[in-house]
């Protein structure tokens, strides 16, 4: 009777958990499609949603502090030049994915099988830099600006909370059509992964499902059945978004689709250890504790991307054009 409670909190969390893979899909939230969004010119609407996912994690968090109600939250790491290039790996693997984790999960939900190879991938590429002779990433000194955080911080967000319900009261009943939408609003997706994130950070502790992949690949069995459980919930929150969205692809598996997946994976598992963390943890974790090595991760990763992507489509604008490369 005593692991009752555990018990009970495991379970809501993974309720949480498989409604964040439902956000995920229906919101085709993903890190890839928003540096796109921007190169093209068609605004930073998806990165802001991003940026609004860390938001809500840091706003609670602040919020938390004040009540004395903080969970255990994980260590920083220094920032090194071993960060940046993992950033810049991660962002290279999300572009040969064609999707971030994030995105992955979406797709998969939606029906792209070949999206499946990533995570396999990811756990290989987190295997083979355990076998490289590479520096162990550093814990970073002190304590998270966001954990000593000065109480009257907490208005700030409390207004913030305010005035996004507000938002929500008056499209009512756009929200109460929410579940219905096939499609969801890049904010509205964050949103709901930012809040739903932070109910299983003070339910099951910090998690990300790149991290449990990880832990496979190094034998790290310290709460690896509940972090699994979180994962597996994630995953079918997405694929039970895909189904009932009616956003179901026939997309046919073919040999190509499923290489370029593995090789993305394998690339952004290896970026994802040197940093250390994949994109999903340095959004709703690194990010809005303020570590630097986080910030700069992430920043690399989307400045690899929009690189790649300019690069390509000069590439295509002047193949359009007939002229040399």
């Amino acid at each position: 009777m005593n692991d009752l409670p555990g018990v009970a909190a495991l379970a809501l969390a993974a309720l949480c958990a498989g409604v964040m893979g439902f956000a995920i899909q229906r919101g085709g939230t993903c890190t890839v499609a928003a540096v796109e969004q921007l190169v093209g010119g068609r605004g930073c609407g998806r990165l802001a949603a991003l940026a609004e996912a860390s938001l809500w994690v840091a706003g609670g968090l602040v919020v938390a502090r004040a009540l004395h109600a903080l969970p255990v939250m994980p260590a920083g790491y220094a920032l090194t030049a071993w960060t940046l290039l993992g950033g810049a790996l991660l962002g290279l693997g999300a572009l040969v994915n064609r999707a971030c984790v994030f995105g992955a999960l979406a797709r998969f939900g939606s029906g792209e099988w070949a999206y499946a190879a990533m995570p396999v991938g990811f756990y290989v590429g987190c295997l083979a830099v355990g076998t490289m002779s590479i520096p162990v990433p550093v814990p970073q000194a002190g304590i998270s600006p966001v954990l000593v955080a000065p109480a009257i911080l907490v208005w700030p967000f409390v207004a913030f909370l305010a005035w996004r319900s507000a938002a929500a009261i008056r499209s009512a009943a756009g929200w109460r059509q929410l579940l219905a939408e096939r499609l969801w609003t890049p904010h509205a997706a964050t949103v709901v992964i930012g809040v739903t994130f932070l109910a299983t950070l003070f339910l099951a502790g910090a998690w990300a499902y790149t991290d449990v992949l990880a832990e496979l690949a190094h034998g790290m069995a310290m709460s690896l059945a509940a972090r699994g459980l979180l994962a597996l919930a994630l995953l079918t929150g997405a694929v039970y978004g895909g189904m009932t969205a009616g956003r179901r692809r026939r997309v046919p598996v073919a040999f190509a689709g499923i290489g370029r997946c593995f090789v993305g994976g394998v690339l952004m598992g290896c970026g994802s250890l040197l940093i250390p963390g994949g994109n999903d943890g340095l959004i709703l974790v690194g990010v809005p504790l303020l570590w630097p090595y986080a910030w700069a991760a992430f920043a690399t990763m989307c400045l690899v991307i929009a690189l790649s992507l300019w690069i390509l489509g000069r590439r295509a604008r002047r193949r359009d054009l007939h002229l040399p490369i």
